[in-house]
């Protein structure tokens, strides 16, 4: 059982809350900046003990892959940008996410899930029913999301994503049609972030963009997401924990004082622990698949994660739900990977060892020492 009502924050903003009676904690989302809070673990006093809940009754986040296939030549950019498509969009071309498909999958998260990522194989501003998509999510009081390489990104477009979006992210391509899409979102007054992905070809790039604050001016955030070897995405270009350029850079988000926030996804946390960095747990969580969030493809499987490219923990929701894909066989496996993982470390309860899909990823020396 779950309930959800609407608050009063001091500020005046509607604040969304879900309580989860089953796993005994609440979770609260702004719509209006995108705050997301978690308590811990409640007990039977109502007291907040502190503990980190491990999952949720139902994903918060859902992360949808409307886009079957890149199009107006979108993949070549990926490649000529430096940035290898871990969904092989150069080379794969499927058919977008139907509508009707999209709308079901919305019906069944309204009341349970805060916002949507719409992403997958492509741009997900130039779906035939984007318009549609994003004010499907707002009617239903979900809050959508994505990441555009911006290539066709026009004024329409921006005007629609300040009507309905939350946040918008532009790949980080290092080109001029990347600037010219944040400039035409900032223009439009819609919260517009940067993707980075981090790999030993960009570190010392995003060493120097970040000391020498050259992002472009207006952003909300720099989000850096670690490098992945899937689809097209190469092990050599893997970030090393050896790599005196990977700790000179993660020294660098400690310094205060940048003109935008900084962001990283969960598959980057194991390299905070690892250097120690002064920031504070809390605010901080390790990986959420199959805990928090899903990916759905174009063609309705279900995954713990959209790096599951090979599908090793799929669930078919043609014919089925994502509630009872949640509490899948698959989903489960999943989560005994990361509650069973690495259990003689003393940090283990802040990372869970890292990545299940590609542990090799994970910047930790200690997991490093233990595989030798």
């Amino acid at each position: 059982m779950v309930g959800c009502l609407y608050i009063q924050d001091w500020s005046s903003e509607l604040i969304k809350k879900i309580i989860d009676y089953q796993n005994s904690f609440v979770s609260f989302f702004n719509p209006q900046n995108g705050l997301y809070i978690r308590t811990g673990i409640i007990n039977d006093k109502g007291c907040d003990t502190g503990e980190d809940p491990f999952m949720a009754f139902f994903p918060q986040l859902v992360d949808i892959g409307i886009m079957g296939h890149c199009v107006h030549g979108t993949s070549e950019l990926c490649l000529q940008s430096g940035v290898q498509c871990y969904q092989s969009g150069s080379v794969i071309n499927e058919p977008n996410m139907l509508l009707t498909d999209f709308k079901e999958i919305i019906d069944q998260c309204k009341y349970k899930t805060f916002q949507v990522a719409l992403g997958g194989r492509g741009d997900p501003d130039q779906h035939e029913s984007f318009k549609e998509i994003v004010s499907y999510c707002a009617g239903n009081e979900v809050v959508p999301n994505f990441t555009t390489s911006g290539f066709s990104m026009t004024d329409k477009s921006a005007a629609l994503c300040r009507e309905y979006c939350g946040a918008v992210a532009v790949s980080w391509y290092r080109q001029k049609h990347t600037t010219a899409a944040i400039k035409k979102l900032l223009n439009a007054d819609v919260k517009t972030n940067i993707h980075y992905v981090l790999d030993k070809n960009s570190v010392e790039e995003a060493i120097w963009l970040l000391k020498n604050r050259a992002f472009p001016e207006g952003i909300n955030a720099v989000v850096f997401l670690l490098h992945k070897p899937v689809g097209l995405g190469e092990e050599e270009n893997q970030l090393k924990i050896e790599d005196p350029f990977t700790s000179e850079f993660f020294s660098l988000t400690e310094q205060s004082g940048y003109p935008f926030r900084l962001g990283f996804d969960s598959c980057t946390i194991p390299a905070f622990i690892e250097y120690n960095l002064a920031i504070d747990h809390c605010f901080v969580d390790t990986c959420e698949g199959a805990r928090f969030s899903c990916y759905i493809t174009p063609d309705l499987k279900m995954v713990p994660c959209s790096f599951d490219q090979h599908q090793r923990w799929v669930y078919d929701l043609t014919r089925n739900s994502i509630a009872k894909g949640w509490y899948s066989q698959q989903f489960e496996d999943f989560r005994d990977r990361l509650s069973s993982s690495c259990p003689d470390c003393s940090e283990r309860d802040k990372c869970m060892g890292g990545c299940p899909i590609k542990p090799d990823i994970v910047l930790c020396s200690k997991l490093k020492k233990n595989k030798k």
